[in-house]
């Protein structure tokens, strides 16, 4: 069988033609491309070379989680097919916000999101980041609709947290190596993030110490002392809400021992006394 000529004549509009080193060489691009965006640039260098990156010690990271509230109703409501196409469209979202706000993407695991600032470079503004970037995604998820057949079923909700301490990065596994950042920044963080509230944003104190300093326009407001799972009783705030009391008195200087909840009363009771009744609906 005889090949015809290539010729503008009969090449088929649209379709292009690669030579075998070129689809080669493009296949190589693309997973260049791919580490590139799940490894920071010294350690996809390291792993490129064969080498196992040591683990790395950061003094000072923002760590952002989210979920999405009611997602285990609406895994049984929905086909699988129907759950990936939400998780999809609404962590495209996630992604673009996340290059806007130069916050490096750690993973997703089902419908959590983690992401963190001020670990792959230096970032002095890591908490306004993460901040401004949950916010952002708060935003995302009111637009993202859950099924794209069935429009009655409304919008995605999520819960986020964040918090802000020194954390491990390291690379574990082999076979699938995966970057990752260790130790009780990371809990809490994931404690924040459970135990908020459906649309809200919940932080710990030194991350609202730090927020108050790096992006004072951005409101926070006391939710009070509450037990967190693991952690014990924690005064914890709401982002992007007004609160009852003046910055100056919530948030003391950094180098102020952590305050007990006598110390945030009568102003933050009145908050959390709002929260109740939200808490005892969800």
């Amino acid at each position: 069988l005889r090949l015809k000529r290539l010729s503008v004549e009969n090449v088929e509009p649209g379709e292009m033609h690669l030579s075998h080193q070129a689809r080669k060489h493009l296949k190589a691009q693309r997973g260049e491309d791919l580490i590139s965006k799940m490894f920071p640039k010294h350690i996809a260098d390291q792993l490129r070379q064969g080498r196992k990156p040591e683990p790395e010690k950061r003094d000072m990271v923002t760590i952002f989680f989210s979920d999405i509230v009611g997602f285990t109703d609406l895994s049984s409501n929905l086909s699988a097919e129907k759950v990936g196409d939400m998780l999809d469209r609404l962590y495209l979202r996630f992604d673009a916000l996340a290059d806007k706000h130069d916050v490096f993407k750690i993973e997703t695991i089902g419908d959590a999101f983690i992401g963190v600032t001020n670990l792959v470079k230096d970032q002095d503004d890591h908490t306004r980041r993460i901040a401004e970037f949950a916010i952002d995604c708060n935003e995302a998820a009111r637009q993202t609709q859950i099924s794209l057949d069935d429009l009655t079923m409304g919008h995605v909700v999520i819960r986020v947290g964040f918090h802000s301490g020194p954390v491990i990065a390291s690379v574990v596994g082999s076979r699938l190596p995966k970057y990752t950042i260790l130790g009780d920044s990371v809990n809490t963080a994931a404690r924040m993030e459970s135990s908020s509230l459906p649309g809200r944003i919940q932080c710990t104190e030194q991350s609202a110490r730090l927020l108050a300093k790096q992006c004072p326009a951005i409101p926070i407001a006391p939710r009070g002392e509450i037990s967190v799972k693991g952690k014990g009783d924690m005064v914890t705030f709401w982002i992007n809400e007004v609160g009852t009391i003046s910055r100056k008195h919530l948030l003391p200087p950094t180098d102020s021992p952590p305050r007990t909840m006598e110390e945030t009363a009568p102003e933050a009771q009145d908050s959390e006394a709002q929260n109740q009744d939200i808490e005892a609906q969800d």
